[in-house]
């Protein structure tokens, strides 16, 4: 089954470099990477067209703030592949990310994982290629068994658990717990995004879109979400928390959707 990565980017050409490395450590080669830019920079278009080894699609608009959810769907629009894995450009994967959720998936279900982030130490030695991705993806504990009680981290988040093997079965296969979608870490089949017209572009510069608005709509159109925790691992580079404002009428105006039902929204792929 060919995969489509797709990465939500804006100028942050260093975090995309670090994902590319993830991504050619992959165990799981059938992808293509579908980098969509909110933004139309020469800098990352240069950067994009020197990466080798990898198929990658790239898609771009005009800058005209943030408008992830519409580059999201430039990126459905342009992908190829019957399923679709969603992060954003500030997170890396192990090295059997995409194996993991292909393996987990099933018709009418959509995946959401969790993310371990990584501290500002950290992150400034990867950013500053003082610290080697592949060695830091491949030696998770090593790197960061002195964390283990760090709530902020999320440790027991960077834990891999091979979805085939006996302790995934017996912890964690049927788990209740975490089902809701993470925008950074969640997959599906394409055909389910184009079934409900993909992500609502009426939010505005919000994350509602690609996480609480999508994980309501999915369920209401009948597709079950299941927790791909420890199997498909992401790692979050350090940034200073985003003030996005507040989301009070967009979360009204989701509310509204939900009572009646609105589960395919207005504005979406169709107005592309």
């Amino acid at each position: 089954m060919k995969v489509s990565v797709i990465i939500s980017v804006y100028k942050d050409i260093v975090a995309l470099d670090l994902i590319i490395q993830s991504l050619k450590i992959q165990t799981y080669t059938n992808f293509e990477a579908v980098i969509v830019e909110d933004a139309q920079n020469e800098d990352m278009k240069e950067y994009i067209d020197s990466i080798k080894d990898i198929k990658c699609v790239h898609t771009s608009q005009e800058d005209l703030g943030v408008r992830k959810s519409r580059s999201q769907n430039n990126g459905v629009l342009a992908s190829t592949g019957e399923y679709i894995i969603f992060i954003d450009g500030d997170c890396l994967l192990a090295p059997n990310f995409i194996e993991s959720h292909v393996y987990l998936s099933e018709r009418n279900h959509a995946l959401s994982g969790r993310r371990f982030n990584l501290d500002e130490k950290q992150t400034k030695l990867l950013r500053n290629y003082k610290m080697d991705v592949k060695k830091y993806l491949h030696n998770f504990i090593l790197y960061n068994f002195w964390q283990m009680f760090d709530k902020e981290t999320r440790f027991e988040q960077g834990i891999y658990l091979n979805p085939k093997g006996f302790l995934y079965a017996i912890f964690l296969k049927n788990r209740k717990r975490n089902t809701s979608i993470l925008g950074c870490n969640f997959s599906c089949f394409k055909s389910d995004m184009v079934m409900i017209n993909g992500f609502d572009e009426s939010y505005g510069e919000t994350a509602i879109p690609d996480d609480m608005d999508f994980d309501w709509r999915f369920k209401a159109a009948g597709i079950t979400v299941k927790s791909c925790n420890n199997a498909a691992v992401m790692f979050h580079l350090y940034h200073k928390a985003h003030d996005r404002g507040n989301p009070t009428m967009q979360l009204q105006r989701m509310a509204r959707h939900r009572d009646e039902g609105r589960f395919i929204c207005k504005m979406g792929l169709n107005t592309h």
